[in-house]
């Protein structure tokens, strides 16, 4: 086996696919973080400020002096919170759904194979007994070896 450098080891770890795959889902989250904060920011706190007398960023409590407690920001920041991961579960129910849906349909298009066999037929009276038996149980006779 060659022994690969530093860049060579690198472009190895890039070019998996499960490492491709997480670094499409970081940027299509920031992307949707961005989404999700607009929607909290511009839609979401302003029509509940419609009922507290102002916008839920603007809430804070005067401490001492200049030193201001915004707990506005942080209540925005649980809802963003939230949002996403209700939005981040819905999404994972949903492809779990598909995945037993497609499980499902795997296994009825897959032959189910028979059981194997459990009894035989004594050939001396034609019973039903265990597959392990060598001596028949109804007529008594010994079993040939099989």
């Amino acid at each position: 086996m060659a022994k690969k450098g530093f860049f060579g080891e690198f472009k190895d770890f890039i070019a998996r696919g499960n490492v491709m795959d997480m670094a499409v889902g970081v940027i299509i989250g920031g992307a949707f973080s961005g989404i999700v904060t607009s929607l909290n920011e511009d839609i979401i706190s302003p029509i509940l400020g419609l009922f507290g007398g102002k916008n839920f960023d603007q809430l804070s409590l005067n401490i001492l002096g200049e030193v201001t407690l915004n707990y506005g920001k942080f209540l925005t920041a649980v809802i963003n919170f939230l949002i996403m991961a209700f939005v981040v579960f819905c999404i994972i129910k949903a492809m779990n759904k598909a995945g037993e849906k497609a499980k499902k349909l795997a296994h009825l298009n897959k032959e189910e194979e028979p059981a194997a066999p459990t009894t035989k037929k004594c050939p001396y009276c034609l019973s039903e007994i265990p597959i392990e038996a060598t001596k028949c149980a109804h007529c008594t006779s010994e079993l040939p070896e099989e």
